[in-house]
């Protein structure tokens, strides 16, 4: 069976992450005490299921110092992949203010509701920290719901077994996305941004890619960076990684790291001896991702 542990930080995302393996025809099980991971697990498998996503905090606080034993025990006869939602507090903090729910680890303490929050946000992140070194992260603190949504989806597409090669670009205005492994820097290239025609243009459009492809310092970072990530690829697949997610920043995320981010996938996605060791490749634009799609 292929298992989908879906968790994170309270307020960053799973409900929808959730949904989005529903969509694509996953059994879905929220709220999951970790208790009864092991027993629904059995339960599916003599139903004969074959794909399931489960979403599991830490409501139920120590017990989830658990759910790594027996993830370790679910791996010996299932695929088991886990998923880390996250998100800077100051994020979180908004979130709960504009929902009004209660944070699940909130206590009755006479504190303000504000410092409340913070600590429990901090209890959490304490206590679900063991899983995040070993899950796929994705940080939506700048990413709204439908920039998630089709994340996953992309991810979802992917080969089942693998590494799964992310390349991200990013605004470093916003910060820098936490679930990046390797990060570049492309803001010592030159901008697009100054050129009045190019502006309201990004990475993906055909004028700015012929304005950064004559570069000879875009050709040379381009050429570091694949070198780089070559020689390393191999050693993060003998890691055991799922995942791997290059982060390529510029400083708004909208011209230079697009035009790598791209210029890097169809590099690695057009190499076969890699496509043979079912390494996959995708990339994502976090800036222009977190853009509202306009209705036609």
């Amino acid at each position: 069976m292929q298992i989908n542990l879906i968790t994170g930080i309270s307020g960053s995302g799973k409900s929808v992450a959730l949904r989005a393996f529903e969509d694509a025809g996953y059994d879905c099980v929220d709220n999951l005490p970790v208790s009864l991971l092991e027993s629904l697990i059995t339960t599916l498998v003599a139903e004969k299921s074959e794909r399931v996503a489960v979403a599991i905090d830490a409501r139920r606080g120590q017990s989830i110092a658990e759910l790594p034993l027996i993830l370790e025990n679910l791996r010996r006869t299932h695929e088991v992949r886990i998923l880390f939602l996250n998100a800077d507090t100051n994020t979180l903090v908004q979130r709960f203010s504009e929902t009004r729910r209660r944070h699940p680890l909130s206590a009755n303490k006479k504190q303000s509701q504000s410092a409340t929050l913070i600590e429990a946000i901090d209890k959490e992140r304490n206590l679900l920290e063991p899983l995040r070194f070993q899950a796929h992260s994705i940080d939506t603190s700048n990413l709204p719901a439908h920039a998630l949504r089709s994340w996953i989806q992309d991810l979802l597409k992917d080969k089942p077994l693998g590494l799964t090669v992310v390349f991200e670009s990013f605004g470093f205005k916003k910060g820098v996305p936490s679930e990046a492994d390797l990060v570049f820097d492309a803001r010592c290239l030159p901008n697009p941004h100054y050129d009045k025609i190019l502006r309201p243009l990004t990475g993906k459009d055909k004028a700015v890619q012929e304005f950064l492809e004559i570069i000879p310092e875009v050709i040379s970072m381009e050429s570091d960076i694949t070198k780089f990530i070559e020689k390393w690829l191999p050693h993060y697949i003998a890691d055991g990684r799922s995942y791997l997610t290059v982060a390529v920043g510029c400083t708004g995320g909208q011209h230079r790291s697009v035009y790598l981010v791209n210029r890097l996938r169809e590099h690695f996605q057009a190499q076969k001896e890699l496509s043979a060791l079912q390494i996959n490749f995708l990339d994502r634009h976090r800036e222009l991702d977190s853009i509202p799609v306009k209705a036609s």
